[in-house]
């Protein structure tokens, strides 16, 4: 299907303001897709799916507009975004999900606390199928280039099942400098650990501690760092066939 035929949903969970958003909506739109933005209101970071305070409210919204696009902003997370645009609340619903471009990889375990990688994921809970794209820098330099990724990656999902979604890491770096594509699997070690402290006044805090495993080969962090564009295929909650569990407690009820 030619790209003026495909509506395209852009979010992101850094906030419609953000720069990466910025660049990515205007390249898509030029490539000829009807492009709707609607992202959060402010940086909806590490919230994963939580659609928290949908119901029953009105959502407070602002928009404006750069370089031909509209930019709509909600009270409200990726995960809520993806869903008010595939009820129709901004006109027709996407046909494909694009979200992005987020400052900063995502890689490894902790994407299940990604907004950026759970809008996606919740595209394919709910039929459509998404790309979610991040560069690998906090302070990138190239925008450009993932957005150049980002828009081959989406005529590339086209044409796949509905609910098919991988998640892209893209190295900040200028487009004929990068290593090359490969598929990556995610990296097992968490690259942070969480620990729990308390507060002077008694509170229950909780802080991170950084942690430096050894990059594993074949993996998301491994690849990305030898400047190779990594691609991986996810699926959201899967139930797994084994009816173990549920014979197990039944014998112990008996």
């Amino acid at each position: 299907m030619p790209p003026d035929q495909l509506r395209v949903l852009i979010t992101n969970d850094d906030g419609y303001l953000a720069p990466g958003i910025r660049a990515l909506a205007p390249a898509i739109a030029a490539l000829g897709y009807d492009v709707v933005v609607v992202a959060p209101l402010v940086d909806e970071s590490g919230v994963g799916s939580a659609r928290a305070r949908m119901v029953g409210r009105p959502i407070r919204t602002e928009s404006d507009e750069e370089n031909g696009v509209t930019f709509t902003g909600i009270d409200g997370t990726p995960a809520l975004a993806v869903t008010l645009a595939n009820v129709g609340a901004f006109g027709r619903p996407p046909d494909l999900v694009l979200s992005g471009i987020n400052r900063g990889h995502n890689i490894g375990v902790p994407i299940f606390h990604s907004g950026t990688v759970a809008a996606a994921l919740t595209a394919a809970e709910q039929g459509t199928s998404a790309v979610a794209i991040s560069i690998d820098s906090e302070t990138p330099s190239y925008w450009e280039t993932s957005a150049t990724v980002a828009a081959e990656a989406l005529a590339w999902i086209a044409a796949e099942p509905a609910g098919t979604v991988v998640t892209i890491n893209v190295p900040d770096r200028p487009l004929d400098q990068l290593a090359g594509v490969r598929h990556a699997s995610l990296h097992p070690i968490k690259r942070s650990r969480v620990i729990g402290t308390k507060a002077p006044t008694g509170e229950p805090m909780i802080e991170i501690e950084p942690v430096q495993p050894n990059p594993v080969a074949g993996s998301d962090e491994a690849l990305l760092a030898a400047g190779f564009v990594t691609v991986t295929p996810i699926v959201g909650i899967r139930e797994i066939k084994d009816d173990a569990a549920a014979t197990a407690l039944a014998k112990r009820l008996a």
